[in-house]
């Protein structure tokens, strides 16, 4: 499958209560861009996010992954190329311990034992997780939840990561390595934050949400800099930003 792009095309998304998430959201990000959504709460964009890897299927509209449609038919595909990062690790967090779980994706795509232990035993050497191999993870601390989570996810070796608010409810030393993480990834980032110091140190390119529409596209630079634009949409500019 190629992956060189994601791209949303008249997206539009209401849940069964009736509520309009997502109205009218196209965007087209290339390989190797590492992009910021962000918008308060409410927006969209973790419903947006949801859509990326067919978790959500549209009300209408369609969302591609480089050359192919999101479709039952390519969706196991799709999740190996599109690997997705909640904002609750405990959501991806299940099995009896760290390698159990970081190995369970890999499970399932039937690779022999030796293959599987490979690939977690550098997943989680990546995310500075080894010690925690045997440790439940119910008993790891937020930071460490966080780290496993990504493991998972790097271990089934995605060209895309997607990632809803990958550094909440972390202090700042999990946060920066965290963020140091991330900076390793080459591929493609796909980022629904709250923490817009972090889209800084990450994303060249920032889409702005409110009330399920794309009101803005540019640089961190460009959008920070439009006092107006963030005030509109309930948002305050990065900390340093501020201090200017």
């Amino acid at each position: 499958m190629s992956h060189h792009l994601v791209e949303a095309r008249d997206l539009y998304y209401v849940y069964p209560d009736g509520q309009a998430a997502l109205r009218g959201v196209s965007f087209l990000i290339h390989h190797g861009e590492s992009v910021a959504i962000i918008g308060s709460n409410g927006a969209g964009k973790s419903t947006l996010l949801l859509h990326l890897n067919g978790v959500l299927r549209p009300t209408s509209g369609q969302v591609r992954i480089g050359d192919f449609p999101i479709t039952s038919e390519n969706l196991a595909d799709i999740r190996r190329t599109v690997g997705m990062i909640f904002q609750d690790p405990d959501d991806q967090l299940f099995m009896p311990t760290v390698f159990d779980d970081v190995a369970f994706g890999l499970g399932q795509l039937g690779l022999a034992a030796v293959d599987i232990e490979a690939r977690v035993v550098h997943a989680l050497e990546t995310v500075g997780a080894s010690h925690l191999r045997q440790r439940p993870p119910y008993r790891l601390s937020g930071g460490e939840k966080r780290a496993v989570a990504i493991a998972g996810v790097l271990a089934m070796l995605p060209s895309i990561l997607v990632m809803d608010e990958p550094s909440s409810g972390l202090d700042p030393a999990a946060r920066r390595r965290v963020i140091t993480l991330l900076a390793g990834f080459d591929h493609t980032k796909i980022i629904a934050t709250h923490d817009l110091d972090m889209v800084l140190d990450l994303c060249s390119r920032v889409l702005v949400m409110n009330e399920g529409v794309i009101k803005a596209d540019g640089t961190p630079a460009e959008i920070f800099a439009e006092a107006d634009l963030l005030q509109r949409c309930n948002l305050e500019p990065p900390l340093s930003y501020q201090r200017r």
